[in-house]
């Protein structure tokens, strides 16, 4: 595939680049110098001559002159000089024509870079099975979703996985309290959802732990045998662990998240894995009253954190343990892992790559940290289930989207109204969450997530359906004459469609999904005004028929964007 088939302004900028090499051939010069992106009216792309002048030793705006000399191939119209810069400025209809045709040549993939060979492990959510997904903890799957869907647009080939901590104490305090206590013991679950119900027998359990000796020891008694390889007892926690996670993708399947496998942490021990590690790292550990650790002083560490646990005295691995084996494993599946892991993760994540470097492995996943969400009421707490879940989020963000389309749109069916409700409020969840860089922390505020104007899910979503709305009146539209597609405000939205491969290439290659948000946003904005300055269905049929190609365009450049970011695109709203 050329180029210029999916990435008009990839190509666009190697055809500048290869103007600007012949120009240093030609002034004699070798000093390094770039392409840019022009300021709008002055041209797409420009670069510096003021290097070359310092080698040449001559004035700046004389060498640019001279380099603006140049013939460029089409769509370039010309160079021109300004001060020490050299502009390459397009020939209007022909950039539209070279535009449009990209995005015709690929359709609703446009934005579509071609596939990769490398495998990409993508490792996001993994929340404990031990109960709902609550909001701190929302941004990992939402980011980590999204940002598999911005590689894979981008020509990945993602896989992404699902870590089921179903090991450790938790686990069988929460298995102990399944067995043992009544539904009236237990208490009413705050929803009728597998995570709600059992999470009430791991609350109670945990509170008659505090204040149960002989409670205390059925559970280290049950911990011991579920370590040390009971295939009869691990087969019955993992089941209480899988009812709670049904529950978990249920709500995530709300706001479309998926996953395409599913790793549970109990097969590294049925499977050797973990005992396997134990044996490697024996040999590299020292001894703390019967348990042992490794030494990551040499690492740069310090203090507590520098003594890595592997083993308890009673013989128990620990979740250090069991991260490496998992980690070794994972090395096996990938060419390239990819962890998505809060902020309170770091000093675990440090420790782990200490611990490989000891080990001799040259080898780390690449790990992007999130901050926690907030409500405006402040920070959440993670246990007692004293806690906002994220269904009660998303609930309410759908009842509040809900009153909006009610008002604006007395005319649907009510049944239509709700559809686009849930439309709206997920999207509107998802959005709030996505679009601020990951390590940045978020405080959600609902004026904010359900605005129809400006940096918002409803405003790229409201964009959208109106192009939509556009095309469904035009009918049928024919191509058009692109030369006749001068106007500032189309000119400007050709440069935003010709950019959006390139956006989602680099959002993919610097996992920085908030940027894709970043261009929709702009872009939404760029297609509104030209909305705004450009009739289209009034306009006369030979400019109608060219305009309606740009709508085409912004149509599938914003369901695209959408897409990436996990967000509906609704035809109407």
């Amino acid at each position: 595939m050329k180029l210029e088939d999916y990435n008009p302004w990839e190509a666009l900028r190697a055809q500048a680049d290869e103007v600007r090499l012949a120009c240093e051939r030609v002034l004699g010069v070798t000093s390094p110098t770039a392409l840019e992106e022009a300021p709008f009216g002055k041209g797409v792309f420009s670069f510096s001559t003021f290097a070359y002048a310092k080698e040449l030793r001559r004035s700046p705006v004389d060498v640019a002159s001279e380099a603006a000399k140049a013939e460029v191939p089409a769509p370039f119209e010309r160079l021109t000089p300004e001060g020490g810069y050299v502009n390459f400025v397009v020939d209007p209809a022909a950039f539209a024509a070279f535009v449009l045709e990209a995005v015709a040549s690929m359709g609703g993939t446009y934005g579509r870079s071609p596939r990769r060979s490398e495998k990409v492990l993508l490792e996001h959510t993994s929340v404990n099975p031990t109960g709902p997904v609550h909001v701190g903890r929302a941004r990992n799957p939402i980011f980590g979703d999204a940002l598999a869907r911005v590689m894979r647009l981008a020509g990945y080939n993602v896989t992404c996985e699902y870590l089921v901590n179903d090991v450790g104490k938790q686990m069988v305090v929460q298995y102990w309290g399944v067995r043992h206590l009544s539904p009236d013991e237990a208490g009413p679950p705050d929803r009728d959802k597998d995570d709600y119900r059992v999470v009430k027998y791991y609350q109670k359990a945990t509170a008659l732990l505090e204040k149960d000796p002989q409670m205390r020891k059925d559970i280290e008694a049950l911990i011991q045998r579920f370590e040390h390889g009971d295939v009869a007892l691990t087969r019955e926690i993992r089941a209480v662990g899988e009812a709670v996670l049904r529950g978990i993708l249920q709500t995530l399947r709300r706001i479309d998240v998926s996953y395409d496998s599913f790793f549970w942490e109990s097969d590294l021990i049925l499977g050797g894995h973990v005992q396997r590690v134990i044996d490697r790292l024996m040999p590299l550990s020292r001894e703390e009253d019967g348990a042992h650790f490794l030494d990551l002083s040499s690492t740069g560490l310090e203090g507590d954190a520098a003594k890595y646990f592997f083993v308890r005295r009673d013989g128990t691995s620990l979740y250090t343990t069991r991260d490496i084996a998992y980690h070794l494993d994972k090395m096996k599946r990938c060419d390239v892992a990819v962890n998505v892991l809060g902020e309170d993760q770091k000093l675990t994540f440090e420790r782990l790559k200490a611990a490989f470097k000891l080990m001799g492995i040259d080898w780390a996943p690449e790990t992007i940290f999130y901050a926690f969400v907030n409500l405006p009421e402040g920070r959440m707490s993670t246990r007692k289930g004293l806690v906002v879940n994220l269904d009660d989020l998303i609930d309410e963000a759908v009842e509040r989207a809900y009153e909006e389309v009610r008002k604006r749109r007395e005319d649907l069916p009510e049944e239509r109204k709700r559809e686009i409700a849930e439309i709206v409020g997920v999207g509107a969840v998802r959005y709030n969450i996505v679009r601020v860089q990951a390590e940045k922390r978020i405080v959600f505020r609902w004026e904010e997530a359900l605005h129809f104007e400006g940096n918002s899910a409803p405003f790229l979503q409201y964009a959208h359906a109106r192009a939509c709305g556009i095309l469904d009146k035009a009918g049928s539209q024919g191509r058009g004459d692109s030369r006749l597609l001068v106007h500032t405000a189309e000119q400007r939205l050709l440069r935003w469609i010709a950019k959006f491969p390139s956006a989602v290439a680099d959002a993919a290659a610097t996992r920085r999904v908030h940027a894709v948000a970043s261009f929709a946003t702009d872009f939404a904005s760029q297609f509104n005004e030209f909305y705004r300055d450009c009739p289209v269905l009034s306009a006369e049929p030979g400019l109608r028929a060219a305009r309606l190609r740009i709508v085409d365009a912004s149509r599938i450049v914003l369901a695209n964007a959408l897409e990436c970011l996990g967000l509906k695109a609704p035809r109407e709203m």
